[in-house]
């Protein structure tokens, strides 16, 4: 609370005289009890521990468990397969997020080097590191803030503050403010200075009251050391699967034992069974497929200006309904630009492009007058100096007054600088016959010191209308959020005294200015309701300036939409939470209200993603769903604390990346659906056998083969299908909704139940073959295994084609385009290759207990295998008949 206290009470609780400054003995003593005044950051994870932190999760327990259990029935080929599978999806985890935690390393980077102090009665210049609280810091135009700091004195001081607060424009500094409201934002502490903010004008001394994670940016530091482990949607359905299937796969065995004991069988073949039950119950390959799917598309979002650096962030994506985005820099173009300009009658919109009209000699002077009066400089494209300034040069150069002809024809021999009280700048520069007098500031100052106006090019009486006139101008200015600023001139014969400057002026006109949105924003934003998404703006700025930003790109309609932090204070987390639904606008916020807003959205089942660039905007990076930082304008902090980058800093990009998120999940969702379907079939197979005293159709071996390799390469090119094109005129998806919404559950159910009594039937020809039926006992080995490779290929085949059906739960596969995903076409051409090489290579037709197959029963197995697919088209046929009946 320094900013509520008054010098002389900072002075006398940190005990320094500001003269002297701390002593060498002091300033040891204090470092001892304070510390290095630098961040500190929680160490970093190892790649060992990242590689395990992959592994946690239901799916891979129950795969170990499973390879555990090959290991102790001496099934190794399995085992090892299974084991592969486990570390194959660890180490895609890995490569993944191996760089993700650099938030803190690029605070500390951040931190000014070097500080001017005062100890012993002398200036020095010290390692930022060893100041302490009590420092005596000497601040001027261009020095890294390297502590916060309690001002004792200032002139004319203005800090760049947009790091920290979002505000494009330098907040003015001033020693003497003592402010009492507890509550207020941190850009309007008028009377401090923080930490790695930027000095851009006039001078300061301050007491150093804070170091290191005491300071506002070692709040920053924390909040982003805290752990957050809210897993994303994908991650918690994975979750509750794994659960499910090891529930599962625990229910099969104590049943498979029941039904032994109750038919009185070998246990330990029927322990085997179980095993077979089991491994058909698990879809091995599902997690690293999910990881294969979501690392193509994070190489597919690359394409498109988005770098993702966690891979559950892309189908995270998908679901999000809220966009929170800073304004200034995300929204905005963070560069104060003239948009209006008026002379008296005359009331002009400078537009983004080109002139736009001719300008009339008392808009020429208004400019000129301007970029005379500035500091700022702007060449190529590069500036330096005062945002505000830098927009009058701006202007000025747009109209071929460029500061550099003007400063060099009008050489500047005296100033006047701006103050905070005057809230005026005046300069004094050489004229052909004599000397004028520039003045630029707030316009109700400048009426008050003039006397006459230019009026068509002619010098007038200022009268009180024309006054009125001005003053209505700028109040309409200012309620669009524009910053308005005045120009007035007089002509001397000679140099005067900066006194005599500001008397008995000639009124030019008025600028209004404001940090435009983003050219392509507004779109992107209709484009997102469209879409269901719900975009809201986060700024440190101010109420006004924030809403009227926010009703030209369509975020907000009115007033009563808009909250600032210290409103927010007042609420209780519940209240806030309760309400956040009925705001678009939230200003003058600090980076802890942030943090309250992204919380109060996710409380209400809602999936956040957060925009930002700002070091402010770390925190709520962190702590949304998805956090989106800016590639180019973005500090390192925010890249750090992202879940995903835009290298163009488009908001645009955000759009296509919901749409390609929604895609993904999509498509993970037909691969989950298929592989379920392709184990339902297999266990439905298996515990028919068993149910009815039959021979078991698929081995162990056979199973894990089909699970591994056959049905792998359709899932991940369902994977990467090119997806729906009307994806994005779809709500978002429920969080809460599972993989088995919709009709997706008696999908999965028809597709296994067909493809489990297939892969029974074709068992039961084969058998029939050699003269036995399913009941038959004592059959030889030589008829089951023709049985069994039967099966085994039915069950193979019917999978690779009933992949087909599963690109659209509606379209038929010619809607679709048969080659419209040439993956899943290679990838059944190569499954059946596959299955033709099994049963055909002597050492593997051994290892899996198959044999050759004649033309004949291939033909049979095609046929077998194409009902799955061909019964699912019709049912969609049925559905899309049904479905027009109820459009007409």
């Amino acid at each position: 609370m320094w900013f509520a206290k008054s010098q002389e009470d900072v002075i006398k609780e940190l005990n320094v005289n500001p003269a002297i400054g701390l002593t060498t003995d002091e300033a040891k003593a204090r470092l001892e009890k304070y510390g290095e005044n630098k961040l500190k950051g929680k160490p970093k994870e190892s790649l060992v521990s990242l590689f395990f932190a992959q592994l946690q999760n239901m799916l891979i327990y129950v795969l170990l468990g499973a390879a555990v259990i090959t290991i102790v029935i001496g099934e190794y080929v399995d085992s090892i397969i299974i084991l592969l599978v486990v570390v194959l999806n660890a180490v895609i985890g890995v490569i993944q997020e191996h760089k993700a935690e650099k938030a803190i390393e690029a605070l500390q980077q951040m931190t000014t080097p070097k500080s001017l102090v005062r100890r012993d009665q002398e200036v020095k210049e010290i390692k930022s590191e060893e100041i302490v609280p009590g420092d005596i810091i000497i601040i001027d135009a261009g020095r890294l803030i390297p502590a916060d700091i309690r001002l004792i004195e200032s002139a004319n001081l203005q800090i760049e503050e947009s790091a920290l607060t979002g505000e494009s424009v330098p907040a003015e500094k001033n020693a003497a403010d003592v402010h009492e409201d507890s509550n207020i934002p941190i850009g309007d502490k008028s009377n401090m200075a923080f930490m790695s903010t930027l000095a851009t004008y006039g001078r300061g001394e301050g007491i150093v009251v804070a170091t290191a994670m005491e300071t506002e940016m070692g709040k920053i530091a924390k909040i982003l050391d805290e752990d957050i482990d809210d897993m994303t949607p994908l991650q918690k359905r994975l979750d509750e699967l794994g659960k499910m299937l090891g529930f599962l796969v625990i229910g099969i065995c104590v049943l498979i034992f029941a039904i032994a004991l109750f038919q009185k069988r070998d246990l330990f073949e029927m322990f085997l069974t179980a095993i077979s039950l089991a491994v058909a119950t698990i879809p091995e390959g599902l997690s690293a497929i999910v990881a294969i799917v979501l690392a193509l598309g994070v190489t597919r979002m690359s394409r498109i200006n988005a770098i993702v650096k966690r891979l559950p962030a892309v189908e995270t994506l998908g679901s999000v309904n809220i966009i929170c985005s800073d304004k200034t820099g995300t929204l905005t173009q963070n560069k104060m630009t003239v948009v209006k300009l008026y002379t008296i009658g005359n009331l002009k919109d400078i537009p983004a492009e080109g002139t736009g009209f001719d300008v009339g000699q008392d808009a020429q002077e208004l400019m000129k007058s301007f970029v005379l009066c500035s500091d700022a400089t702007y060449e190529n494209g590069q500036s330096t100096g005062d945002p505000t300034e830098v927009a009058l040069v701006v202007l000025g150069d747009k109209y071929n007054l460029t500061r550099g002809t003007l400063h060099s024809e009008y050489k500047r021999v005296s100033e006047k600088p701006f103050d905070s009280d005057r809230k005026l700048m005046s300069t004094l520069n050489e004229e052909e016959t004599g000397y004028r007098v520039h003045t630029k500031g707030a316009i109700d100052n400048i009426l008050k010191i003039s006397k006459n106006a230019l009026v068509n090019g002619e010098v007038v009486p200022l009268t009180e209308e024309m006054k009125k006139r001005y003053l209505k101008i700028a109040d309409e200015m200012s309620d669009a959020a524009l910053r308005v600023l005045g120009a007035a001139y007089k002509d001397t014969n000679g140099i005067i005294d900066p006194e005599e400057m500001e008397k008995n002026l000639i009124v030019l006109g008025i600028a209004g200015m404001i940090d435009p949105p983003r050219l392509e924003v507004k779109d992107s934003i209709r484009d997102a309701k469209r879409a269901g998404i719900t975009p809201v703006m986060i700024t440190g700025d101010h109420k006004n300036t924030a809403l009227a930003i926010a009703k030209d790109l369509g975020i907000a309609t009115s007033m009563e939409q808009s909250i600032t932090g210290a409103e927010i204070d007042e609420l209780s987390d519940e209240e806030f939470s309760q309400g956040i639904k009925n705001y678009r606008v939230f200003a003058r916020v600090s980076p802890e209200h942030k943090v309250k807003i992204v919380k109060a959205y996710k409380a209400q089942g809602n999936i956040v993603s957060m925009t930002g660039d700002g070091v402010n905007d770390a925190p709520s990076l962190k702590n949304a769903d998805i956090g989106i930082a800016m590639g180019i304008t973005g500090t390192d902090v925010s890249k750090g604390a992202s879940d995903m980058i835009l290298t163009d800093d488009n908001f645009t990009t955000i759009v296509r990346a919901v749409e390609e998120g929604r895609n993904i999940y999509s498509n993970i969702k037909k691969s989950v659906i298929f592989l379920l379907s392709c184990n339902l079939g297999e266990f439905i197979a298996v515990f028919i056998s068993v149910l009815f005293f039959w021979p078991v159709p698929l081995l162990p071996t056979q199973i894990l083969w089909i699970n591994l390799i056959t049905d792998t390469l359709p899932a991940i090119a369902l994977g990467v299908d090119p997806g729906d094109k009307d994806v994005m005129k779809k709500k978002p998806r429920d969080p809460k909704e599972g993989f088995f919404s919709g009709d997706a559950r008696f999908r999965a159910m028809l597709g296994g139940t067909l493809i489990g009594i297939l892969t029974l039937v074709a068992f039961a020809f084969g058998l029939n073959e050699y003269g036995y039926s399913l009941g038959s006992s004592n059959i030889p080995e030589n008829a089951l295994t023709y049985a069994r490779t039967m099966a085994f290929v039915v069950l193979a085949a019917s999978q690779l084609f009933y992949s087909l059906t599963m690109r659209n739960s509606t379209k038929s596969i010619f809607q679709v385009g048969l080659f419209s995903n040439l993956y899943i076409i290679g990838a059944i051409i190569v499954g059946l290759i596959l299955q033709i090489g099994v049963i055909s290579i002597p050492f593997l037709a051994k290892a899996f207990k198959v044999q050759m197959l004649s033309l004949a029963d291939w033909g049979l197995v095609i046929a077998f295998a194409l009902v799955p697919l061909v019964v699912n088209e019709i049912i969609k046929l049925f559905m899309r008949i049904k479905e027009q009946r109820q459009i007409n």
